[in-house]
């Protein structure tokens, strides 16, 4: 039997975008989803949307993201994390806490991360047991993260190495109806990684990484292909960012944010109305509004 399947984009802090659109499904009550996945920071809107916790992820981009707790350039340069998504993940806990009871009763979370050992994406479904381990793992980018997370016998690095937008694997699990909130502009295009010796040096002793990071781009856009192109007996309807998206992966201006979040907002909004039919809206007006 198909199913209904909502899947998130990673990003960074792109993904004020996603936390926008998920904000106005919580107000619009709108979850007719049978199970859901993210990536990344994906990942961690969706326990807000899960849980009914309007505006939290919104606060955790805005509020710990922008801090120098979270993002520091002179720890990395003393050989620190650039980004510590540990803290990140335990401080908006402590901050703002879930509603346990509600995200393990609700549809099925699942959360991808990339195995250091394979380059390939493990697909988590999230729990009480593995929650943490699962939210650090699906965050931890490589080189801007010194840990490297280890559970269920495996160690992980950011989902959206091997992954990024797991469109394919809602499909391969019956979703035949998938919802996706990208980060980027219908038209984005991931460009190939430059400097692949770099990287290869910076992550030199872990191999199998490195050439996942050269190949991301090819898996990412075939990920485009899919959704832009989808097999017959499946329905996919996106949501993305207008063009001339203000907010960049490492954007901390409070204005920009905001700017971001409202955008995720309207595109939410106009979604949900454009699907009950309250708003019949063109594609020129509405291009998020139609598979």
């Amino acid at each position: 039997m198909s199913s209904k399947a909502l899947v998130v984009e990673g990003g960074a802090m792109r993904g004020i975008f996603a936390a926008g659109v998920l904000d106005a499904f919580l107000e619009q009550e709108h979850n007719p989803f049978d199970f859901v996945m993210g990536v990344s920071a994906g990942a961690s809107n969706m326990l807000g949307y899960l849980t009914g916790a309007h505006g939290r992820s919104y606060k955790v981009i805005t509020e710990l993201a922008t801090s120098g707790e979270f993002f520091n350039p002179a720890r990395f340069a003393r050989g620190g994390n650039l980004m510590d998504v540990k803290w990140l993940s335990e401080t908006s806990m402590q901050r703002y806490p879930l509603d346990f009871d509600r995200l393990f009763t609700s549809v099925p979370f699942f959360a991808a991360a990339t195995n250091i050992n394979t380059g390939e994406a493990d697909y988590f479904r999230v729990s009480q047991d593995n929650l943490a381990d699962v939210i650090e793992a699906t965050t931890a980018l490589p080189i801007a993260y010194k840990r490297t997370p280890c559970f269920s016998g495996g160690c992980y690095a950011d989902g959206g190495v091997a992954d990024s937008i797991p469109v394919k694997e809602a499909y391969r699990r019956g979703a035949r109806d998938i919802t996706v909130v990208l980060s980027e502009p219908l038209s984005y295009s991931m460009p190939k990684l430059k400097n692949n010796w770099f990287i290869k040096k910076l992550l030199k002793e872990n191999s199998t990484i490195a050439e996942a990071l050269q190949g991301r781009a090819d898996r990412y856009n075939q990920s485009l292909d899919f959704i832009r192109n989808p097999p017959r007996d499946a329905t996919i309807r996106v949501i993305a960012p207008p063009e001339g998206f203000p907010v960049r992966r490492l954007t901390r201006k409070r204005k920009l944010l905001d700017t971001g979040y409202q955008m995720g907002l309207d595109e939410g909004f106009a979604h949900v109305m454009n699907l009950r039919g309250i708003e019949h809206l063109s594609p020129e007006e509405c291009p998020a509004c139609y598979a």
